[in-house]
């Protein structure tokens, strides 16, 4: 399985933006997709999570301003952010795995390329 994130930059706060993830290879087994950010010294820390059957899930952090979407499983995940925040500064990763409680507790079976969104105040 093949994960490439997209849509990463230097946006200003208040403004929205959508990353990308485009999901290719073995996809039969996988049954969640997630979007993670990571923060200088800081752990990863998931932000965004869907399953096969659109269920999505998001931490209370981001809740209400985040919202992962897919095409029919899978082809491309999104995550939108609106609006942005100094804080959601960091680099986004989209991953993947069979074990839905896996993938929302890091534990994924593949984490794909990093995009790097910088929001300046």
């Amino acid at each position: 399985v093949q994960l490439q994130a997209s849509g990463g930059g230097l946006v200003q706060a208040g403004e929205s933006l959508t990353l990308s993830c485009r999901v290719s290879g073995s996809i039969s087994n996988i049954n969640a997709v997630a979007w993670y950010r990571q923060v200088p010294g800081m752990e990863r820390e998931l932000v965004a999570r869907i399953t096969r059957n659109g269920n999505t899930g998001y931490p209370t952090s981001v809740a209400g301003r985040f919202s992962i979407s897919r095409d029919a499983p899978w082809n491309m995940v999104y995550l939108q952010v609106n609006p942005l925040k100094p804080e959601d500064t960091g680099v986004y990763y989209c991953a993947a795995g069979r074990v839905i409680a896996s993938v929302i507790n890091g534990r994924v079976d593949y984490w794909g390329q990093r995009t790097l969104v910088t929001v300046s105040s």
